[in-house]
């Protein structure tokens, strides 16, 4: 029966991922996840000592496979305005909307866990847009009198600011919503006439 066991490891964090985001991480209990399995829950404390212990593996799975694919379609070196859209809706693919304010969720009621995971995330996105701000640079699309760094800062800051429910509350904002708003700003503000064109075809080829 051991030969089987990452196998049912790999099913519960992938069935307790999808609830956490769906029904954020306070709400899903592990009776909930268990009884959305089929499973007694004493399975579920043979692979993960306790629900902290599941939510962290969750949190930083996911992070892992988000940044995964955000460093594969960074490789493709694409149009650096057509790349934030992409990464955008790989992104929002992953987490679901975040109908239930997950961030949040993670923030108040484990906070050392999404402090850890505030880190990774940050140097993952300073990265990234290190990089794209650099060759939209090289490329001739971005203004030239840009200061990387604090652009890079400042769209960290925002990515964060969207998700704080206390600013933007799921009731009134949807996920979905804010992210394409806040891209537009960012890439509004960085973009010369040239890049101006290209962020506005692409504007309008998603509206279609």
């Amino acid at each position: 029966m051991a030969i089987f066991a990452p196998v049912m490891k790999e099913k519960i964090l992938a069935k307790a991922t999808d609830m956490f985001l769906n029904y954020g991480f306070k709400s899903v209990t592990m009776d909930d996840i268990a009884s959305a399995m089929g499973i007694s829950k004493k399975t579920i404390y043979a692979h993960y000592e306790n629900k902290t212990h599941l939510v962290k593996e969750s949190a930083f799975n996911l992070f892992d496979v988000i940044a995964d694919g955000i460093n594969h379609i960074i490789e493709h070196k694409k149009n650096p305005i057509e790349e934030l859209y992409e990464i955008k809706k790989f992104v929002m693919g992953h987490l679901k909307d975040e109908k239930s304010s997950p961030t949040y969720q993670m923030q108040k009621y484990y906070p050392n866990i999404y402090e850890t995971l505030k880190v990774k995330e940050y140097d993952l996105m300073f990265e990234c847009v290190v990089d794209n701000i650099k060759r939209g640079l090289e490329l001739g699309i971005y203004r030239d009198n840009i200061d990387v760094e604090f652009v890079s800062i400042i769209y960290y800051s925002g990515v964060f600011a969207i998700k704080d429910n206390s600013l933007f509350p799921n009731t009134k904002f949807k996920m979905a919503d804010l992210e394409d708003y806040f891209l537009e700003y960012h890439l509004r503000g960085v973009v010369n006439p040239k890049g101006r064109k290209i962020l506005n075809e692409i504007i309008n080829s998603n509206q279609d």
